[in-house]
């Protein structure tokens, strides 16, 4: 199997499940790891099985994301693999919807992501190297009633992956856009039926995308459980 061939990496909006378990996969590849996120209270106990260090951070916002890849480049060296797993979520009616609430769930899920993807390519492109990995969801392929507001920002990320990609691509960075397909397992939803996306398998699969070699690149990774019920 081809070994990793990265360092550094920061994960932004960084919690349990799915971060959680890519944190643990790469630190036991010995990648030194950074974890952001809005309250890294949550975070104690991982960082410190992890070995990771932590960051706070408000990733809508230009000046702290970019304090954020400072203080990481201090902490852990210029991260070479940048995950985000940030999203706003917010449910209702569309007549209904606060409009600001609306714009600050469309901030996080994409103006954040395209924040942090801007200073991730500042840092990989003198470098010609390093991967970007985006975590998307089935609202990025269909939008559900009540739900708009997600969908919206799951389509721009998808978007974003997509002119990313054909971008940074041939300058050595690999971006890649993962459609989380289904309802992920946790200890608030426990799976007895095996028909949930166990968090540890998602980030094997993110482990195997920054092990491809350039000449087979993925672009874009569907994860779904075995049993489909969509």
């Amino acid at each position: 199997m081809t070994s990793l061939p990265y360092r550094s990496a920061l994960i932004v909006g960084a919690g349990s499940g799915i971060s959680a378990s890519v944190a643990r996969t790469l630190a036991a590849q010995g990648v030194k790891v950074g974890l952001a996120a809005r309250n890294t209270e949550k975070l104690t106990a991982l960082a410190a099985e992890t070995g990771a260090a932590t960051f706070q951070v408000d990733a809508s916002d230009p000046t702290a994301v970019a304090n954020l890849f400072e203080a990481a480049d201090a902490k852990i060296g210029e991260p070479d693999v940048v995950i985000y797993n940030a999203s706003g979520r917010l449910r209702g009616p569309i007549a209904e919807l606060d409009p600001a609430a609306v714009a600050q769930a469309l901030a996080v899920t994409a103006y954040g992501a395209f924040l942090v993807t801007q200073q991730a390519a500042k840092r990989m492109l003198p470098h010609g190297r390093g991967a970007i990995l985006l975590t998307g969801a089935t609202a990025g392929i269909k939008g559900f009633a009540l739900s708009a507001p997600f969908a919206m920002g799951k389509f721009a990320l998808r978007g974003l992956a997509q002119s990313a990609a054909r971008e940074l691509g041939p300058n050595g960075i690999h971006v890649s856009h993962f459609v989380i397909d289904g309802a992920v397992r946790s200890t608030r939803h426990p799976d007895t039926d095996d028909n949930t996306l166990d968090p540890d398998a998602i980030a094997q699969s993110y482990l195997d995308v920054l092990r491809q070699p350039r000449s087979a690149w993925s672009l874009e990774v569907e994860l779904r459980p075995w049993i489909e019920r969509f």
